[in-house]
This record gives structure tokens, C-alpha cells and sequence, in this order.
């Protein structure tokens, strides 16, 4: 990862860790446990989460599988997954900073390697899909779960982010991740796609934009409304802006 766009991640989620690791959509545990599930996880499997944030698919897993890795580029983060696994009682949880464009790990050492909400924030999306096939045994599942716009979409989607997240670089649409899978050499792809609601406010209540930015994402939001542009669905609920950000999850083999 380049050292700035590094410092950048740092610093936003950093001053997010708190309330990410709080907001009810990232808690969400039927979205959780549906993602240990459609990853094939079994008894006996070695789990490593990457950009583990503050620790709940990792924990998710860990209530289910031998043992658990979680690896993310902000100690913030790593205190969250630690108070986590602590409230839960997880014994089986180990945590590591690092980065996901060179992972700490050797070869083929984890039966199941994920990465949830957190390509969209890579600049080298490619580099850490390579990485995390490389650390994954061989039959073994690689899975990504992010927002993909449709694809005719995501520019006003990924404009919009970025001013809402300076460290957002870009949400890749379906055909692109899933193009990424085979350039990395994984095989036997799966798609599952699913939206997730949230409110505009408090977004951007846990969100840091650049001074004056937040008004214009609500300008962008009220203007999306009638058409649609980011594929958010976004609507007005009680005087309020509502919307649902398109997700998949794509697994595959490593070989």
C-alpha cells in the first residue's frame, strides 16, 4: 500500500473506529452468519479475515471454526477487535497489524481467507486478492464481500464516497471483482448479491469528509433520489433520507 494513501486509511478509520464497530448494518449478525456459511466453513477450518476492522465477521467465524486470524493496517481497529473478543469470551482469535499487499503469513497456511468491506479502500485490489489465494491451501475458499454498483453506476457511486471518505478509492461493479478472481487464479467462482440499508445521517455521523463535504453528499443523495444515478436506492422516510447499498460476496477456489 503507498505510504500516503496508508497514512490516509489510518487516520479515517482511526477516528471511525468506535462508531463503524457500533453502526446496527456492519453488526448485523443474520449478514454475518450468512457469510460464514456461503463460505463453506466446517469444524476444523483456519480462518484469516483481512482489513479485519473491529473484529465481527472474525468473530463471527471463531464461534465456528477451529481458529480465527485477523489482520488490519489500523491499531484502532485492532483495540475494537480485541474489546470484541473479549466481551465474547473468544479464546480462539489471534490479531495482527499488518498489510494486506504483503501478509504476515506463509503459504497455503489457512483453509479460508476473507476480506469484508475493505477493497474498496485498496489501491491494489489485484495485489491483495494475489495474497490472500497465496496464503490460502490449496482447495481452500477465498471470499470478498464489498458494495458493487452496477456497473453503469459506479462512477457517481465511487464520486460520492470520496467525498464522504477520503481513503474510498473504488467500488468495484460485479463483472470487474469477479474479473480480478480469475486473474488471480481462483476457480469455481460464486455470486451473492444482497442490499444493505442504512440512514444518510448516520453515515455521516460516523464518517470524517473534508470540511463542507458532508453538505454536498446530502446534496448528491437528494438529487439521486428520482433516478437513481449511484444504485443506492435512496428514498425519503419519515423526513429522512434512507437507502441500500448493493453488496456481494465472491468466492472462490484457491488452487
Amino acid at each position: 500500500m503507498d505510504n500516503a494513501h496508508r497514512d490516509l486509511v489510518r487516520d479515517q478509520f482511526t477516528r471511525q473506529a468506535v462508531p463503524f464497530a457500533s453502526a446496527l448494518a456492519i453488526r448485523d449478525s443474520e449478514t454475518l452468519r450468512r457469510i460464514v456459511e456461503l463460505s463453506g466453513a466446517e469444524v476444523s477450518a483456519t480462518v484469516l479475515d483481512v482489513g479485519c476492522g473491529p473484529g465481527l465477521l472474525a468473530s463471527a467465524f471463531a464461534l465456528h471454526v477451529a481458529r480465527v486470524t485477523g489482520v488490519d493496517v489500523t491499531w484502532a481497529m485492532l483495540q475494537q477487535a480485541r474489546a470484541e473478543q473479549r466481551g465474547r469470551g473468544l479464546l480462539n482469535i489471534d490479531w495482527i497489524q499488518g498489510d494486506g499487499t504483503c501478509l504476515p503469513c506463509r503459504d497455503h497456511a489457512f483453509s479460508i481467507v476473507t476480506s469484508r468491506l475493505t477493497f474498496h479502500h485498496l489501491l491494489q485490489p489485484l495485489l491483495v486478492l494475489c495474497e490472500m489465494a497465496r496464503v490460502c491451501r490449496r482447495g481452500g475458499r477465498v471470499v470478498v464481500v464489498d458494495v458493487c454498483p452496477a456497473r453503469e453506476k459506479a462512477a457517481a457511486f465511487n464520486r460520492m464516497e470520496t467525498l464522504r471518505d477520503p481513503s474510498h478509492t473504488r467500488a468495484l461493479p460485479i463483472e470487474e471483482l469477479a474479473a480480478l478472481f480469475e486473474s488471480a487464479g481462483l476457480r469455481d467462482l460464486c455470486v451473492h448479491r444482497w442490499r444493505m440499508p442504512g440512514e444518510l445521517e448516520s453515515l455521516l455521523a460516523r464518517s470524517f469528509p473534508l470540511p463542507g463535504n458532508d453538505a454536498h453528499v446530502r446534496d448528491i443523495f437528494r438529487g439521486s433520489i428520482a433516478k437513481d444515478a449511484m444504485d443506492v436506492t435512496p428514498r425519503l422516510q419519515d423526513g429522512t433520507i434512507v437507502y441500500a447499498l448493493p453488496m456481494a460476496l465472491v468466492s472462490a477456489t484457491a488452487t
